[in-house]
């Protein structure tokens, strides 16, 4: 990285620990149910409680998590332990096994569903966790979800179906792109913190049968829904995930998915990224033209963070890592999202984006070694 960057890198990390990670402590956290309340808005104030994400519980795990054994972050243990409780607590169905969507502002039991993508950061979270704590109780969650998703969400053909009900009835969902994404993400925090053979076979069907069924032959890009489906599109955002995901692991480069999503990670960066402003478009047709123009502060965090990763990309990620900091970071937080002109359009702060933001920042310190 240029020694330029170093300023705006140190920067984006003291705004993040004193500000943004404080924020769900204080304000943001319900000590009561002992859970992050699902948004701050602009002045710090929960916004009113509608339902609780086992999902929200799991990211905020992973932040404490990843702040353990930081300088100056004794309090993240315990918060960490606290989120871990809560999973298990609030969401976990003693009848039937595996988590629930969300519970009420009440703590019962909402919609009861069982969706992948929440099971997927349970394993995220619980590997990054027990990374960590090397505690057995954390470990036999993370087992016990990863039984779950093999033996209840998994369709035989490397996929696995989105969404199932309570009992594990079929919904005839079908796979969905994002849910799978955050899959292999689980996976290779599992792989980085045990050999595992069952789950190393998984990841490598996984891939296999995205490179099958999500790539869009002529530009590579993966897609949201399985090829054929109707009203399909691409997200540059998630190229760019994939892109790390793939890039970062020895399991998964050099695999026809890798090669795939390299080819796809040029074509985002030309049809879906301002080279002015360095805005990251939201969703985009297959022919590259763009459907929703919303900037996302997710997406401007895994295009800086796979950049890392791009050769000769120096100066580019300079360009984002300032764009960054000036469009979506303020004094008080963040900007949630832009419109496609640069213009506010949500000012709320969700619970859920501080892990965006801590994978990236991830990317960024280990990219200047």
């Amino acid at each position: 990285m240029p020694i330029a960057s170093l300023p705006a890198l140190n920067s984006v990390l003291t705004h993040f620990h004193d500000l943004i990670v404080p924020l769900w402590q204080g304000p943001g956290w319900n000590a009561e149910l002992a859970l992050p309340f699902e948004a701050l808005d602009a002045d710090h104030q929960p916004l009113p409680p509608q339902r609780y994400r086992a999902m929200a519980c799991a990211r905020q795990l992973y932040l404490f998590a990843s702040l353990i054994g930081e300088p100056g972050t004794a309090f993240a243990q315990e918060h960490a332990a606290q989120l871990f409780r809560s999973l298990q607590r609030h969401f976990h169905d003693a009848e039937h096994g595996g988590w629930f969507y969300s519970i009420d502002p009440a703590g019962q039991p909402l919609d009861k569903r069982k969706d992948l993508y929440t099971h997927a950061f349970i394993i995220f979270a619980c590997a990054h966790y027990w990374a960590k704590v090397r505690e057995p109780l954390v470990e036999s969650v993370l087992n016990a979800a990863l039984e779950v998703v093999a033996q209840r969400f998994a369709t035989g053909d490397g996929l696995y179906e989105a969404v199932l009900d309570r009992n594990w009835a079929s919904l005839k969902s079908g796979p969905l792109q994002n849910p799978l994404m955050h899959l292999a993400e689980g996976f290779l925090a599992t792989l980085a913190v045990r050999e595992d053979a069952e789950v190393q076979a998984a990841l490598l069907a996984l891939a296999t049968a995205m490179q099958q069924r999500f790539i869009d032959r002529e530009h590579g890009v993966m897609l949201e829904k399985p090829l054929g489906a109707v009203d399909n599109w691409f997200e540059p955002g998630h190229q760019f995930e994939w892109f790390f995901l793939l890039e970062s692991s020895e399991v998964l480069r050099g695999t026809p998915l890798h090669g795939s999503l390299t080819r796809a990670f040029a074509y985002a960066e030309q049809t879906g990224v301002d080279k002015l402003s360095g805005a990251v478009s939201g969703m985009l047709s297959v022919d590259g033209t763009v459907r929703d123009g919303t900037q996302r502060i997710w997406a401007q965090a895994e295009y800086l963070r796979a950049l890392t990763l791009r050769p000769g990309s120096e100066a580019v990620l300079q360009r984002q890592l300032l764009a960054l900091q000036e469009h979506f970071l303020h004094a008080k937080g963040w900007h949630e999202c832009l419109d496609a002109k640069g213009q506010v359009s949500r000012r709320d702060m969700p619970s859920t984006t501080p892990y965006h933001l801590a994978t990236c920042y991830q990317g960024l310190i280990q990219y200047l070694g």
